[in-house]
């Protein structure tokens, strides 16, 4: 038996399967050779993974490149084929899905209205479900080819698993802004899909797409802010997403920037979302349209803000609560990059960008501020969705590959590569 605490052989191969996968999926094609001068591992080990990784279907070769006098290089990279990821957003107007394959090439989507019955939960999680199984029926796939479900809520998620627990089962999401009090997300999803479920904060998964293929990359400490009809932010540290105590760091858009001010859908006062947030620019716009898309109706005020005083002032007054919100993150975490992003951020952004860096070197520390860069998110408005699969991606890179437990096995009688509908594979673990 192993001692505690020192590594096993099985340890030191994951690890090396793990550091193989993860630099070929963000620096490949490469060829083993680059992958060595790389990562440090001998070419024996090298070889040795590499040749495991290629029998196992994960990596592929991508063709190849001509050596200093010798034979050409052959170049690898991750099979994009080899398995599926689902991205969900739990938004504010509609439930969006989207299937990947694991290059993260959108192969289906579904948009799911939440329609009169908004934020009820059942609802949602019939959305969730419903979006899932089209996607992987419209993608043509068997479900067990898929790697796990990675979702995106508004609230506080908190992860409360219990031993047997398969992925997801224990998260509980706390949405005080959408009347969600301590809803047991992961085991109402669980009752309907037996696939693995990541659940997280919209706006952490948001930061994380934006930290691996957009404006954060290259960056260790960066806050990525979501702006919607609320307001919310990831906060990244060494690299890392931070959560706090019980997983409700990041909840910028209800730290108090007005003392007695204006009413928040949380039902505190003066919360920065009440300012910045598109629900509530919206609501104090006298000229606001009735009947449409928060959406629509930004887009209608930004084109109005050149000939209507009220909207131009409007938008002043966010810009300047806005860039005073970032000087309080720049303070408070010193960070290289804050991005904004989500659909109002990235709508209101080419207008009141200037405006925010203006304001934020006002209110801020000089010398912090002046190591920081403030700039739009890259991703467009599915990020959310696209960060959403990247939470089982990670775990697939972070294992080395290893199959999610829980993933749906083949039933008695089905043929190899016939896809089997997700609500016929309730999860046995509830059983």
């Amino acid at each position: 038996m192993a001692e505690r605490g020192k590594r096993t052989v099985r340890d030191l191969r994951r690890g090396n399967r793990a550091s193989l996968l993860r630099h070929l999926y963000f620096e490949g094609p490469l060829s083993r050779q680059e992958l060595g001068r790389d990562t440090g591992l001998s070419a024996g080990s090298i070889s040795n993974v590499v040749g495991e990784l290629i029998a196992d279907g994960m990596v592929e070769e991508a063709g190849a490149v001509e050596s200093d006098g010798g034979r050409p290089r052959i170049l690898l990279q991750v099979a994009p084929g080899y398995g599926y990821v689902v991205g969900v957003d739990v938004g504010e107007t509609r439930v969006r899905v989207e299937l990947f394959d694991l290059a993260l090439t959108e192969l289906a989507a579904a948009d799911l209205p939440l329609s009169d019955s908004g934020h009820d939960v059942d609802h949602v999680v019939r959305l969730v479900l419903d979006g899932i199984e089209t996607v992987v029926r419209e993608a043509g796939i068997d479900d067990r080819e898929v790697l796990g479900v990675g979702i995106g809520v508004p609230g506080i998620v908190a992860h409360d698993d219990a031993p047997g627990d398969l992925p997801g089962d224990g998260v509980v999401v706390h949405g005080q802004t959408i009347g969600w009090d301590a809803v047991p997300m992961g085991r109402l999803l669980r009752a309907g899909t037996a696939l693995p479920l990541f659940i997280d904060n919209g706006a952490k998964t948001l930061g994380q797409a934006e930290m691996w293929f957009g404006a954060g990359r290259g960056s260790d400490n960066v806050v990525i802010a979501l702006i919607g009809s609320g307001v919310g932010a990831c906060v990244v540290t060494n690299g890392k997403p931070y959560h706090g105590a019980s997983s409700s760091a990041g909840e910028w858009g209800h730290t108090t920037l007005r003392v007695g001010g204006r009413t928040c859908r949380c039902g505190s006062r003066g919360c920065l979302e009440a300012y910045v947030g598109a629900e509530a620019l919206l609501g104090r716009w006298p000229g606001a349209p009735k009947g449409v898309s928060e959406e629509t109706a930004l887009a209608e005020l930004l084109a109005a803000a050149d000939r209507d005083p009220e909207a131009d002032a409007l938008l002043a007054e966010a810009a300047e609560y806005l860039g005073a919100g970032i000087a309080d993150l720049i303070n408070l975490f010193n960070p290289h990059r804050i991005v904004i992003g989500g659909w109002a951020g990235l709508m209101l952004g080419p207008r009141i960008l200037p405006t925010v860096r203006e304001v934020a070197a006002a209110y801020a520390l000089h010398h912090p501020c002046a190591q920081t860069s403030i700039e739009l998110g890259r991703l467009g408005t599915d990020a959310v969705t696209v960060g959403a699969a990247t939470l089982p991606l990670a775990r697939f890179l972070d294992t080395g590959g290893e199959r999610p437990v829980g993933l749906p096995a083949q039933a008695d009688g089905e043929r190899q590569g016939e896809p089997g509908p997700l609500r016929n594979r309730i999860a046995r673990a509830v059983r």
